[in-house]
Parts: C-alpha cells; structure tokens; sequence
C-alpha cells in the first residue's frame, strides 16, 4: 500500500498539510465565542443563559457526528466529506457573521459544528491509509499540535482582531478561509494512492449490525467506562469555560483589561498544546497511562480549587498559573490511549469516538447550565450592552466547574493500566 512514488509521497504531504489547516480552523471555530464574548452579548442584547446555548450548540453537533463521521469516512471517503464539511462549515461562518438576531447567529453555529465535525476524523483516516503504521501515532501528535493554534488564534489574536475591524468581518473572512479550504481539498486530497485521477474508490459495504454491536461491546466494557468519565470531567471543564466564559471572567472579577484577558485564554490553550505532546511522550516513556492521568487531573482540578476563592494575585503568577493550567488540561489527551487499548484492536475507532462523545456532550450541557446559574444572580448591572456579574456570581458559575474538574480527578484513580499496550485479550482471560 505505501510504495509509493515520488509523486504520490509529495502528494500525501500536501494533502495533509491542507487537512492540518482545515483541522487548525475546527479548532479556531470551536473555541471563538470565547474571544469575543462581550460583543456577542452586546451585538444579541442577550442572557448568559442564551450566550451558553449560542456557543454549545456547536458541541450539540459535534457529539452527534462523532459515530456518523467514521461511517462517511468509510463509505463517502475523507475527500468528499471534507469538501462537504468545509462548504456546509463556510457557509455557516457567513450566517454566523451576518447575524441580524440571536436564532440566525444559532443557525450559522449550528452549521459551522456541522461542518468542522468531520475534520478530524477524515484527518485520521488519512494518515491511515497513505503513511506507514509506525508513523501513525507521530503524525496524529503532531497533527494535534498544530490543530491547537487554531485555539491560540481564538483568545488573544480573535479579541484583538474583533476590536480592530469587529468581530462579524473575521467570521465572514473565516467563511471565505473555508471555503478556500474546501477547493483545495477537491483538488488535491485522494482517499487512496491508487487514485491519482480522483475517480472514487468503490464505498464498502456498511454493515448496520456489526456498527451497532462494535458500539454496544465498547460501551459494555467496564474498563472503557473510566476512560470515558475522565474525558468528560477534565475535557467538559475545558472546553465549557475556555469556550465561553474565560475572558468575561477575568475581566469582570480580577479587573484585567480584554487583551490581558485574552492573553491568558491563549496561555491556556498554548500550554494545552505543548502539554499534549509532553504528556503523550512522558506516558510512553515510562510504559505508564494511570499515573500521568492521575496527576494531571489533580493538578488541574486543584487550579480549578483556588480559582474559585477569587484570589487576586500578581499578572506575572496569574500567567503562569494559566500556562499550568493548560498543561494540565492536556492529561485528559491519554484518555483515548487507555480506551483504545482496553478494547479489541479493530475497535480503536470506536472505542476513541466513544470517548470523545463525553467531552462534548458535557460542554454541550454545561455551557448553558453555567450560564443559567450566572443569571440567577445578576442584579441588573449592563456595561456597553453586555450583562456584568459579581463575584458571587461567577462563584456559583465557577462551582460546576469545579465539581466536573473534581469528578474527572476522582475517576482517574479508576483507569485500567494499560502499560502502553492493548491489553483486551488479556482482560477477557482474567473475566473468564
């Protein structure tokens, strides 16, 4: 399969820097509210309640594709879901930007979750079939580190960028980034080498029972379930306050002006980056997944701890706490690892889809629920249109943050050690 010729050797590489860029835009879109949440509620006149359904809706999509996506990419191949995706995601971008009220900004973010949700899977599928096995967990590291930029560019960047030319011109630029995307994806990306036309490769057959038996034996398995409770602990605390709420936090609780603000949102997700691939090699190194997990979650749940006494403390602690932040944050990246490796090989797929179900599944419930709780003690005060809230507040908005970073921390003590190894046929022998 991977004797390829000088040609196609070139061509995988430019297919998959293509992809990495659309992957860095999945990310971009995924954390942007979070850079501009003042002008989204100041644009929509809007509750923090509803601003957490604007941008959870994205995460509602997203944790319904995660199965649907791996089918598509198996039958429609990565190239046409991709193209797919980066026209239905642009064109939501463009609604997104030219919201006239909050129900057209929720379509258009409906839209671009629809269309980014298939980016990483088809990415995957890529690397399977066009390099070498023994590069395979290399290149979806490195692929990941470069995917988080696009998180970067949503916090300090974003908020820059909004308050230069605002925020509506940059998503109908991302729009046309998409689609740009999308061309060259038809253009250049091949589901197989064997395809240097572009014809379409033969779907395979689908088998609706064998999906629906490799989803019930992955979520039978009592050793996947931890994995799965980690992941959407750490990750569902992750994605629901770095999503949305950061900025405003820092901003109406410790005084720090918006770039400050937005400085340590991209500290965050700078350190979250660097983090994944830190964390991936210690693990793999020392031939361990439960105690890098354990004190990772732990860190990171204690940082959730003094964060909610709302204690002020000096810029230069405040960004190094954020930098930890974010490398801790990275911890729950192994949760893939150790529900892969706890299931049948052929079902690693499934098994990892599985698992990331409960991260976005989790921001999609909680972004809301935060902002429902916030609401619940706003006394009134508006600043440029947009609500601001006390400390008490964002104490109460802060605590179900903190019972879900604690939650992911209690259950890593739960994780089955793998030693780095798919240890499923072992498991099956000490069951019987």
């Amino acid at each position: 399969m991977h004797n390829l010729n000088a040609a196609q050797k070139r061509r995988r590489w430019l297919a998959l820097g293509i992809v990495a860029l659309a992957y860095v835009l999945s990310f971009f879109q995924r954390f942007a509210p979070a850079g501009i949440a003042q002008d989204l509620a100041a644009s929509f006149q809007t509750s923090a309640a509803s601003l957490g359904v604007l941008a959870a809706t994205y995460f509602y999509v997203y944790t319904v594709m995660q199965v649907p996506t791996g089918m598509l990419a198996d039958t429609l191949g990565p190239r046409r879901i991709l193209v797919l995706g980066g026209v239905i995601g642009g064109i939501g971008s463009f609604l997104f930007g030219m919201a006239t009220s909050l129900d057209m900004a929720l379509v258009g973010r409906t839209l671009i979750g629809l269309g980014v949700s298939v980016t990483f899977i088809a990415m995957l599928k890529l690397i399977a079939v066009w390099f070498e096995e023994n590069r395979f967990a290399t290149l979806v590291g490195v692929c990941m580190l470069i995917g988080n930029l696009g998180s970067v560019l949503a916090g300090a960047p974003l908020s820059g960028l909004a308050q230069a030319t605002g925020w509506r011109g940059v998503f109908i630029g991302v729009g046309v980034v998409s689609l740009v995307l999308a061309a060259l994806c038809w253009l250049i990306v091949r589901d197989r080498p064997d395809q240097p036309d572009g014809s379409a490769a033969a779907a395979p057959k689908f088998d609706r029972t064998v999906l629906f038996n490799s989803l019930l034996s992955v979520v039978r398995n009592r050793a996947t379930w931890p994995a799965i409770l980690v992941n959407t602990g750490t990750c569902g605390a992750f994605f629901t306050f770095a999503g949305l709420w950061t900025v405003p936090y820092l901003m109406q609780v410790h005084g720090m002006e918006r770039s400050t603000a937005a400085s340590h949102l991209s500290l965050w997700f700078g350190g979250f980056a660097v983090g994944c691939l830190l964390l991936g090699t210690l693990s793999d190194r020392l031939g361990r997944r439960k105690p890098v997990i354990i004190g990772a979650t732990h860190v990171f749940a204690g940082i959730w701890l003094l964060l909610l006494t709302g204690v002020t403390m000096p810029r230069e602690a405040s960004y190094a706490l954020f930098a930890l932040l974010g490398l801790a944050t990275a911890g729950f990246s192994l949760t893939w690892a150790c529900a892969k490796e706890v299931n049948p090989p052929m079902l690693s797929g499934m098994s990892t889809s599985v698992t990331n179900m409960g991260s976005f599944a989790a921001a999609a419930l909680l972004q809301p629920l935060v902002g429902w709780v916030m609401d619940q003690g706003w006394h009134g005060g508006m600043v440029g249109g947009a609500r601001i809230y006390d400390i008490a507040a964002w104490r109460g908005a802060l605590s179900v943050i903190v019972a879900c970073a604690v939650a992911g921390a209690f259950c890593s003590w739960w994780i089955v050690e793998t030693r780095c190894r798919n240890i499923w046929a072992d498991l099956q022998v000490r069951a019987s």
